[in-house]
């Protein structure tokens, strides 16, 4: 193992070499984080044509409560997926945590490809689907915090919201990806055809694209050095909780309203105009085609802005904007008739939103020490992630199938205020990344 001590570490200007360097882990981090999130969010957007193949008869919103349900459950599993990673990179190294997730989360894509319908096999269908997501929850539980911390130690000095923006870039990329793949088999298949089996070929792409990503890996060097890997209390809940609570329990905060917010309107949107605004499917997949390639843009550009402004500013904007407007949004997205009305909507909600997404990583881990970064930041945005974001569907079918929709709007205001409060709690400067122990 190659250890790689960051500038920021040394105190040094990195050379052209070693910037070269960088920027390559960058963007073999990140090439392996897309193939992961692609894996994830493909279960989402073609969620809408195999509902019926793995749970019996119902209407659509019973159907689509049921795949919301065994996707909520793959992130019941990112706790125990941040901590069992984040612990593993903290005292492993990161590299080694990073190759694991991402081929944990080709065998739950190959998985789900390949089994069998309902009508074969009856409750055994949904049961192994559920076992299947809750092995991608696990991966994709450990790859946010170790991803994050690695990007975070591998950016230059000055420029770490800017080249750290990029993990949602490619978060994102894998969502627009995920549902790019739809838009196309929607043009070559028939709907039929599309439930019938066209809804496997998304998860083969995914589980052949994350072998590529694993060898991509597996070149990556390693950014922890022996000591802080060896050091006391490196990698345990334990120093977390005598030396970092409040750190801990800020990012808590802030993430669980960030979570719910991104899930609304990215993975719950295109159900929510299809099934509240009365958009045809493919129309709805156009738009957040659309809006995700937008989204995804605006991260650099929001990551640089943290820079110049700095992360708590940028983090106070996010939940101060997000509380004044998401009801008024959510409400015009209810009754939108034109699609590129839509499209204009849900883009103003995902800028709003990029003030958090784009610095999501490293804001948290530069308020944590290497021996504890990647589990602090790793666990605390699973536990938060898993009770807000994977709940972010099934709360708002939910709550639209007993007749008070408008409730949810409610909801994700209340969680941006929290967000706003938590944020003030930041430094007003990044305490570990700049003066590493």
């Amino acid at each position: 193992m190659t250890d790689t001590a960051s500038p920021a570490t040394t105190g040094t200007a990195p050379s052209p070499e070693e910037v070269r360097k960088r920027i390559f882990a960058i963007v073999a981090a990140s090439s392996g984080n897309l193939v992961e999130w692609f894996d994830f969010y493909v279960y989402a957007f073609s969620a809408i044509y195999f509902a019926s193949s793995f749970f019996p008869k119902a209407d659509p919103t019973a159907q689509l409560l049921n795949t919301a349900g065994v996707f909520a459950a793959g992130f019941l599993m990112r706790p125990i997926g941040g901590w069992l990673f984040g612990r593993l990179a903290d005292r492993a190294g990161r590299k080694h945590s990073m190759v694991i997730s991402v081929t944990m989360m080709c065998f739950g894509s190959l998985m789900i490809a390949c089994l069998p319908t309902y009508a074969a096999i009856g409750n055994w269908a949904p049961a192994l689907l559920l076992v299947a997501r809750l092995l991608q929850g696990l991966s994709v539980g450990g790859e946010y915090g170790t991803t994050a911390t690695y990007m975070s130690e591998v950016a230059l000095k000055g420029r770490r919201g800017f080249f750290s923006s990029f993990q949602y870039v490619t978060l994102i990329g894998g969502q627009l990806l995920a549902v790019l793949v739809v838009v196309v088999l929607e043009q070559l298949l028939t709907e039929a055809e599309l439930k019938a089996w066209g809804w496997r070929i998304p998860f083969v792409v995914g589980a052949v694209t994350a072998v590529v990503a694993l060898l991509l890996r597996r070149t990556l060097h390693e950014t922890t050095t022996a000591q802080s890997r060896n050091r006391e209390g490196a990698g345990t809940v334990g120093e977390i909780f005598r030396h970092h609570k409040a750190a801990f329990f800020t990012v808590l905060g802030y993430t669980a309203g960030g979570s719910l917010i991104f899930y609304t309107f990215t993975t719950y949107m295109q159900k929510y105009l299809v099934n509240t605004a009365g958009m045809p499917i493919k129309t709805a997949s156009y738009v957040m085609t659309g809006c995700l390639f937008l989204y995804m843009c605006m991260q650099p550009l929001f990551g640089a802005l943290s820079d110049r402004i700095g992360r708590r500013n940028n983090m106070l904007l996010f939940g101060a904007l997000g509380a004044l407007a998401t009801v008024p949004i959510l409400t015009a997205l209810k009754t939108v008739s034109s699609p590129e009305m839509a499209l204009v909507l849900i883009c103003v909600a995902l800028a709003i939103v990029s003030f958090y997404t784009s610095i999501s990583g490293i804001v948290k881990a530069e308020m944590f020490p290497p021996e504890v970064r990647a589990l602090g930041v790793g666990l605390a945005y699973a536990i938060a992630n898993a009770a807000f974001g994977g709940s972010a569907e099934y709360v708002a079918l939910g709550l639209k199938s007993i007749g008070h929709e408008t409730v949810f709007y409610w909801y994700v205001t209340a969680m941006m205020v929290v967000a706003f409060l938590v944020s003030l709690r930041l430094p007003r400067q990044a305490r570990y990344l700049h003066h590493e122990h």
